[in-house]
């Protein structure tokens, strides 16, 4: 005997099997070192603030590091799939460190001046074209290390950034199409030196964007099937535990797809390119008076869904 289903029942139930689909494609990529382990390794955090599954365990033959992972394409994603659906072991978060979700980038793309609110801060007009600079790969270091203050400036800043990296190679890439080359979203702190930034070098952004440990990402490198819309998330930083920067990724000017559009113009994108796309208003340079980062200060950087890294200033 057939039961009638009502179109609202059947409607939930197509609804949940798609929310259960979307989370079992759902990862968490990230990097860790442990104790007992040499060198680096690929693990998957199983959710925020949770253990980590050690992929290269799992399958001996998956690459060591992020970026190797990243040029396998689906056929390394595939296996890390199987891994989160296996119920694997999971390491204790106690017991790994975290490095960045990648590391050793072909390139850093930084965007100035891609929020509404924030250029409203500054009393200036939105940007018709995207503001492009860079930081050095050496910059990078994990979500939770520590950021050395340079001895040659006295205006250290936190900005808080969404990020994103690439996960396929290509050039003059049409917007319509640039999210099939995103890997996956994570959280950037974009550390800057506003006086080499604003008053010295000939006003030239890069030195004062990337002095070591400039720029701590993680925890995780979030796939994109995770983030149901990259553009609608809450963003915020705390500065010893006081929130200085509250917004939403709505707020950016140029989205994903139009920064992937514009820069692949110029440069071939690569596997494991890193892309910060811009801080929201709060910077401690705009405060009056003017904020900086000090010794024993502590700089939380969030954003919703994916993460919160914690950088202790030294």
């Amino acid at each position: 005997m057939l039961v009638p289903v009502s179109r609202t029942l059947l409607s939930n139930l197509l609804q949940n099997h798609k929310v259960v689909s979307q989370i079992s494609r759902s990862m968490r990529l990230v990097q860790f070192q442990t104790p007992n382990l040499s060198g680096p390794h690929l693990g998957l955090e199983e959710k925020v603030g949770g253990g980590v599954i050690n992929l290269n365990a799992f399958d001996p033959s998956l690459p060591k590091t992020m970026r190797e992972f990243l040029e396998q394409g689906e056929t390394a994603l595939s296996v890390a799939r199987r891994a989160l659906e296996s119920k694997q072991p999971v390491l204790k978060r106690s017991e790994v460190t975290f490095l960045s979700p990648i590391t050793f980038p072909d390139k850093v793309v930084c965007v100035g001046m891609n929020y509404v609110d924030h250029c409203r801060e500054q009393n200036v007009p939105v940007p018709k074209e995207p503001i492009i600079f860079s930081k050095f790969g050496s910059s990078i270091v994990g979500p939770y290390d520590e950021i050395v203050l340079p001895s040659n400036s006295k205006e250290v800043d936190w900005e808080v950034e969404l990020a994103f990296v690439i996960g396929k190679k290509g050039k003059d890439i049409k917007a319509t199409d640039a999210m099939a080359h995103v890997a996956g979203f994570t959280v950037a702190h974009d550390v800057s030196a506003r006086d080499w930034q604003m008053k010295r070098n000939g006003r030239q952004w890069l030195l004062g964007k990337t002095f070591d440990t400039f720029c701590p990402l993680g925890p995780a490198l979030v796939t994109k099937d995770c983030v149901a819309d990259p553009h609608n998330l809450k963003i915020c930083c705390r500065v010893n535990g006081e929130v200085v920067q509250n917004s939403s990724t709505s707020q950016m000017v140029f989205k994903t797809e139009d920064l992937i559009a514009w820069v692949s113009q110029f440069v071939t994108l690569y596997p494991g390119d890193v892309f910060l796309t811009g801080t929201p208003p709060g910077v401690g340079v705009f405060k009056k008076p003017p904020m900086f980062l000090k010794k024993g200060d502590e700089v939380q950087c969030e954003i919703e869904g994916l993460g919160t890294i914690v950088n202790k200033v030294v």
